[in-house]
């Protein structure tokens, strides 16, 4: 097995090449951005010449942090309540709302996944590109048409009233299900396909010898596909958990006004009130409400450096 591993491995220039573009890419597309956000976040705004103040004093040769930007955050600034603002406020329901809808992604992705998984090998290209066939349209036209379906005098209320259903349109738009309904749809997808390539691979043989055993369709399920299904479950979750904490579009047209999401204040911040370094302080705490507990998460989930060898 050692010497399969040395013959079919990269040679040491190769390796590093492999290695170091990933981390290049991240470097110049995250990290460098992520220190400029940072460095605003701790300063003062500016004259219209020089748009943000110097964190360096040139005459006293110390740091000028502004440490107000983040803690005017989590300060009430009229009662002066820790935790009682609309940014802590905003942030605890963006994360609400990111949660939510990826349970209703699971929930209406993994029955999908699992069936594509286990269909004909002919006919999972052709599921495999409806799952992937709106991403060629617009983000917004998607987001627009459902505002055409769930409109007082949409498709659905004519729809429920022609059959007779209801007597009056009843309001689906600008409500925390018109909302959940729209960022459920919009990244649906992100949760299919980390769930059909983890599926796919699955030795179906495991859940024969469950059937032998005397285990039920649903227990041979829930005993053996669902935790080997782990990885790709969690990877769905974090695909659509991640983005949604952010999601500014379709809070914007299809929630209510009561239903400001962290992107959304960020925006008013920056381009609202153009207070810039507190907008930044904002999309620096969000930044961090998602990855530590993912750095905690894949440490702790790999196990110790001595099982990982």
């Amino acid at each position: 097995m050692s010497t399969e591993r040395r013959k079919f491995s990269l040679p040491m220039p190769g390796r590093r090449f492999v290695i170091a573009v990933p981390y290049t890419w991240l470097l110049v597309f995250f990290f460098l951005p992520f220190l400029i956000l940072l460095y605003i976040s701790f300063v003062d705004m500016g004259s219209s010449i020089h748009p943000f103040k110097p964190i360096w004093d040139e005459q006293t040769g110390v740091l000028k942090l502004k440490y107000e930007n983040y803690w005017s955050i989590f300060r009430s600034g009229d009662s002066g309540a820790l935790f009682h603002t609309l940014y802590v406020e905003a942030y605890v329901r963006s994360i609400a709302y990111a949660f939510v809808t990826a349970v209703f992604c699971l929930i209406v992705g993994y029955p999908f996944a699992y069936f594509v998984a286990r269909s004909a090998p002919s006919v999972r290209p052709a599921l495999l590109m409806m799952v992937m066939l709106p991403f060629w349209t617009s983000f917004l036209l998607r987001v627009y048409a459902w505002k055409g379906i769930l409109d007082d005098q949409g498709v659905l209320n004519k729809l429920m009233m022609a059959l007779g259903l209801t007597s009056a349109p009843i309001q689906m738009l600008y409500t925390n299900v018109s909302m959940l309904v729209g960022m459920t749809y919009v990244y649906l997808p992100f949760m299919i396909l980390p769930l059909y390539a983890n599926l796919v691979k699955m030795d179906y043989r495991l859940l024969e010898a469950a059937h032998d055993l005397g285990a039920s369709p649903f227990k041979a399920f829930w005993l053996v596909t669902v935790p080997l299904s782990k990885a790709g479950i969690v990877a769905g979750f974090m695909l659509v958990f991640i983005p949604s904490v952010g999601e500014f579009v379709i809070p914007s047209l299809l929630g209510g006004p009561e239903n400001i999401m962290i992107g959304r204040v960020v925006w008013d911040e920056m381009f609202t009130s153009n207070n810039w370094p507190r907008a930044t302080a904002l999309a620096v705490i969000m930044i961090a409400l998602i990855v530590l507990p993912l750095a905690f998460y894949y440490h702790y989930s790999s196990g110790p450096a001595e099982d990982r060898k």
